[in-house]
C-alpha cells in the first residue's frame, strides 16, 4: 500500500476519446434512494459493558465514527430478545431489547444520538419464524393438534402408517431436515413443525391473519419510538407453495436462493403471496411522516423477478445480491448494472449496491477465492481456493469505490471501511453459527465474517471493550486493521472510503447518470457520472488514463498507467 495520498492531483497521458451509451437511474426526493447505510452487527460493534458481546450503548458511543465516515443511516441487526441460538434471527420477543444487548431506554438513547448526528435509523424485522422461546410456540407446543395455537404456525401430520416421515422433504438452509417432530401433551410422538433455518426458528404461517396483525402492531411500536424503516429479514419468504411439495433443490443453489435458470421459485421462496403483506407494510409506513423505509433481504434470482418487491406500493428497496454475487469480472460487472439499473428503474426504485453483510464472506477475501464458496458454506482453514490477503484488499478497495460512485444507494458492512478480510482461522471449539453444528462441521458458516472491530490497535479486544473478552476470538493480525492506525492515515481503507463518500456527496453521484466509456479495452469498468470519471482495472496489466485530475485512487498512479486491481476517480473532462 502506499504512503502517498491518493488524493494527490495527477497529470495522465491521453487516450481514446471518450464516448459511450448513457444509463439513468430514477430520481426522487426520498432519501433512501441516495443514501449510504452502514450495517451494524450489535454483537460485534462496541461492547459497552465488557462482557464480550457487543451492545446498545458501546454503539452510541461509537456512532460519532459513522458521521465522521459519511454514512447517512445505521441499519441495526437484531437487537431483540432472544436466547440467541442464532445471534437474535431468532426472537423471543418483538417489542423489547434482550438483556445481553441493553434496554429500550439505551435504545431511546441510540435513536436520540443517531439524530443528533443526522443519521437515520433502520431495525431489523425477521417475520418468517421465531424462536421456539416466543410465548406463541410454547403455547403451541401445549396445544392440541388444529388449535388456534398451532395455526400460527406450520404444524403438519407426518407421513407413513404411524406419522413417523416428516410431511415432505425439505432441508433446512443450515443443514439436515426442515422439520422437527414434537411429543404431544401425553407423551405420544406427534405433529412435525417446519423450520426453514434452525430447529428453534420454527416457521409463522403467514396465511393467518391473527400472524399478519401481530407484525403489523410490532411495526407500529418501533415507529412509534422513531425508527426510520425496517430491513426485512427472509422477505422473499414467509408464504409457502399451496399444498408444501416436495422439492430437491439444484446443487448450484446457495442456501438462500434456488439454482441458476430454474423457471419456478422453490415452493418456499418468492410465492406471490408475499406481495400482499408488503403492500399492507407499506401502507403502514405511509401513514408515519419522514419517508420511513422498507428494504427487503430478498434472495430472488432473476433482477427482472426482484423488481416485483420494489414496486410502488410495496418496498421502497431490495438488496442487489445479484450485484454482490457477481466475480472479478469487468465484463460481468458492466452486464449486471446495466440490469440492475434497468429492472429497478423500470418500476421507479433506485437500484442497490452492497458487497458485504453479515451472511457472506467479506469481500475483501471473497474478491480472491480460487474456488467454488456458495452463499453460507464460509470459509476456514481447510477450505480450497483460499484467497491471497493482498490481493484481496486491493480488490476490494477497487470494488468499493467502483460501488460507491454507481447511482442509486449503497451500503457498506461494519469493518469493510477498514479493510477487514474474513477471519479464516477461527478454532472450531469457538464456532457459533449454526451451519457449523447442523452440518456437523462441513460448512464453516458464517462466524468468519462477524468478528468484533478493532478500533485501537493497543488496548483489550483492540477497543471492543476494556475487559479484552470477545465472544468471536479477533485475529492477533487484526492490530494493523485497527481504525486508530488507520484514522488520518494517506492511503489507509479507511481515509480511502472516508474521502469516497464525501466525493460522492459533494458530487451528488447518488442521484446521477451513469454513461459507459469505450476505448478501455474488455478488462476494465469504465463510466461517466456527474461530472467523475471511474476507472476500475480488472485486467492484469496497466491501462492507459487520460489527462485528468485524480480525485480519489485505490493505488498510486505514477504516469499515465492505472494499475490492476484498482480504480480511480477523475475529474471528466469535456
Amino acid at each position: 500500500m502506499s504512503t502517498r495520498d491518493p488524493a494527490e492531483t495527477d497529470t495522465l497521458t491521453p487516450t481514446a476519446p471518450l464516448e459511450g451509451t448513457a444509463t439513468t437511474v430514477g430520481r426522487g426526493g426520498d432519501w433512501w434512494r441516495t443514501a449510504v447505510i452502514y450495517q451494524v452487527y450489535p454483537r460485534s460493534f462496541a461492547d459497552h459493558d465488557g462482557d464480550g458481546v457487543g451492545d446498545l450503548p458501546g454503539i452510541t458511543s461509537r456512532l460519532d465514527a459513522l458521521g465522521e465516515l459519511g454514512v447517512d443511516a445505521v441499519w441495526l441487526s437484531p437487537f431483540y430478545t432472544s436466547p440467541q441460538r442464532d445471534a437474535g434471527y431468532d426472537v423471543a420477543d418483538y417489542r423489547d431489547v434482550d438483556p445481553l444487548f441493553g434496554t429500550l431506554a439505551d435504545f431511546d438513547a441510540l435513536r436520540a444520538r443517531a439524530t443528533e448526528l443526522g443519521l437515520r435509523v433502520i431495525v431489523d424485522v425477521v417475520p418468517n419464524h421465531t424462536s421456539s422461546d416466543h410465548a406463541w410456540f410454547r403455547e403451541a407446543l401445549a396445544s392440541a393438534p388444529g388449535s388456534p395455537a398451532r395455526g400460527r404456525y406450520l404444524f403438519r401430520d407426518g407421513r407413513g402408517p404411524d406419522g413417523d416421515l416428516p410431511p415432505n422433504n425439505w432441508q433446512s438452509i443450515f443443514g439436515g431436515p426442515a422439520w422437527s417432530r414434537v411429543t404431544e401433551a401425553d407423551g405420544r410422538p406427534g405433529q412435525w413443525y417446519l423450520h426453514l433455518f434452525d430447529s428453534s426458528q420454527p416457521d409463522l404461517d403467514w396465511t393467518n391473519r391473527r400472524v399478519r396483525d401481530e407484525f403489523v402492531d410490532v411495526l407500529r411500536f418501533w415507529l412509534d419510538r422513531g425508527v426510520d424503516g425496517f430491513r426485512v429479514d427472509v422477505a422473499h419468504g414467509m408464504i409457502k407453495a399451496e399444498g408444501l411439495p416436495d422439492y430437491t433443490p439444484p446443487a448450484d443453489s446457495g442456501s438462500m436462493g434456488g439454482g441458476q435458470g430454474e423457471s419456478a421459485p422453490p415452493p418456499y421462496w418468492g410465492q406471490e403471496g408475499v406481495h400482499e403483506i408488503y403492500r399492507e407494510w407499506n401502507a403502514v409506513l405511509a401513514g408515519y411522516p419522514g419517508d420511513r423505509v422498507l428494504v427487503a433481504e430478498a434472495w430472488v434470482e432473476p433482477l427482472s423477478r426482484l423488481a416485483d418487491w420494489v414496486r410502488p406500493d410495496e418496498m421502497h428497496q431490495a438488496f442487489n445480491f445479484a450485484y454482490l454475487e457477481t466475480g472479478w469480472s469487468a465484463p460481468a460487472v458492466r452486464q449486471v448494472v446495466d440490469a440492475s439499473i434497468e429492472t429497478f428503474s423500470s418500476v421507479g426504485a433506485p437500484s442497490t449496491w452492497v458487497l458485504s453483510n453479515h451472511d457472506v464472506v467479506r469481500h475483501a477475501s471473497r474478491l480472491a477465492l480460487t474456488a467454488e464458496n456458495p452463499q453460507g458454506h464460509g470459509i476456514g482453514p481447510a477450505s480450497e481456493g483460499l484467497p491471497v490477503p493482498e490481493l484481496g484488499l486491493a480488490r476490494a478497495r477497487a470494488a468499493s469505490t467502483l460501488m460507491l460512485a454507481l447511482p442509486g444507494s449503497a451500503y457498506i458492512y461494519q469493518g469493510e471501511e477498514l479493510g477487514l478480510p474474513e477471519a479464516i482461522d477461527l478454532p472450531d471449539e469457538s464456532r457459533q453459527d449454526p451451519t457449523w453444528f447442523r452440518t456437523g462441521g462441513e460448512r464453516y458458516g458464517r462466524d468468519g465474517c462477524r468478528v468484533p472491530l478493532p478500533w485501537s490497535a493497543t488496548e483489550p479486544a483492540f477497543g471492543f471493550n476494556a475487559t479484552g473478552a470477545s465472544w468471536l476470538p479477533q485475529p492477533a493480525d487484526w492490530s494493523t486493521y485497527a481504525r486508530d492506525e488507520q484514522r488520518g492515515v494517506a492511503g489507509s481503507t479507511l481515509e480511502l472510503y472516508t474521502r469516497a463518500l464525501r466525493l460522492r456527496a459533494d458530487h451528488e453521484l447518488g442521484a446521477g447518470t451513469l454513461t459507459w466509456l469505450d476505448g478501455f479495452g474488455p478488462d476494465v469498468v469504465a463510466f461517466r457520472n456527474q461530472g467523475v470519471t471511474v476507472v476500475t482495472n480488472m485486467g492484469e496489466v496497466p491501462v492507459e488514463l487520460p489527462v485528468a485530475e485524480v480525485l480519489l485512487a485505490t493505488m498510486v498512479v505514477d504516469g499515465p498507467a492505472l494499475p490492476p486491481n484498482a480504480t480511480v476517480w477523475l475529474a471528466a473532462t469535456a
